[in-house]
């Protein structure tokens, strides 16, 4: 097993594996800030066997810089808070656009959520250990039953605030009326309901990504992105992060034209940072993720509700 390595050792370890490091202080303030082991994730495309994952020896091309490695840290980070702002912001009028339109139509059942008339009994069999048995145990929860002592659920606008995205999606793809999926499909400008499941999904996908702190901008998304309003998908970008970023921004669009532009503005201002460290960033940014990421090319994004 590995031993732990001290600062002085992996500066002395980089520089063994070809990195140039200009500013040693500056280096030990960086790998104590990021951490030497996240931090090699952004050397990994300088490495001479990128993208080989096996029998590889660390060593890195001709000319890589210990700065290259961090400016791409921070442009991951930077693109990552971004997506999670508005991500953030689709989620919640996911989740308020479901909730108020399906309890205002199953008006006598406010917990229609696990009515098998609704959604399939699969879902309703389920409800407890997925979802409810850590719903209970929220503040708003335990005092919803305090004072109504005969509830077995919450109203489904109590309940579904606190449904993680992927039991409102699971929710979703469980009702049983295409009319009910659909309404809320159209809400958001898609017509097709599985179209609207694959986008959401996607967005599920990158969510989880940026919540967890992973890399995000050679991320693989774990299905592909499918055809729909939100533009055409070539066939090397649809499990990349580009496609993702199409259909953000086509969700974000159809809830405020004016947050969808600023979303744009952002990401841009995040590219062109780091494009003005260095050519070699940009190609790798470009590559990994299969999207030009220059405002005039991207600004097609962008729709109006």
């Amino acid at each position: 097993m590995k031993k732990a390595t001290t600062i002085e050792e992996q500066i002395k370890r980089l520089r063994d594996r070809n990195v140039t490091i200009v500013d040693e202080e500056k280096a030990k303030e960086n790998l104590l800030d990021i951490g030497y082991y996240r931090l090699g994730f952004y050397f990994f495309p300088f490495e001479v066997t990128y993208p080989q994952l096996k029998k590889r020896d660390h060593k890195m091309k001709a000319g890589t810089r210990f700065t290259d490695a961090v400016a791409l840290y921070y442009f991951d980070f930077d693109i990552r808070n971004i997506l999670m702002r508005y991500i953030s912001r689709i989620e919640v009028t996911f989740r308020t656009y479901m909730t108020y339109t399906l309890s205002n139509r199953y008006r006598d059942d406010p917990c229609w959520f696990v009515n098998p008339n609704v959604v399939n009994q699969s879902f309703v069999d389920s409800f407890d250990s997925s979802c409810y048995d850590g719903i209970r145990k929220n503040a708003n929860i335990r005092r919803h039953h305090k004072h109504y002592k005969n509830d077995k659920y919450a109203p489904a606008w109590k309940t579904l605030e606190y449904m993680t995205l992927g039991s409102m999606l699971t929710l979703y793809t469980s009702l049983k009326s295409v009319t009910d999926k659909r309404d809320i499909s159209l809400y958001f400008g898609v017509n097709q309901t599985a179209v609207f499941e694959n986008y959401m999904e996607t967005i599920r996908c990158i969510r989880n990504i940026c919540a967890h702190g992973s890399v995000l901008y050679d991320s693989k998304l774990f299905q592909e992105v499918k055809r729909g309003p939100a533009g055409k998908i070539a066939a090397d970008e649809k499990y990349r992060l580009g496609a993702a970023i199409k259909v953000i921004s086509f969700m974000m669009g159809r809830i405020s034209s004016n947050r969808q532009h600023d979303l744009i503005i952002e990401l841009n201002k995040a590219y062109m940072t780091l494009k003005n460290k260095g050519a070699s960033l940009q190609q790798i940014v470009e590559s990994t993720t299969h999207m030009a990421w220059d405002l005039a090319s991207i600004s097609h994004l962008q729709t109006t509700k």
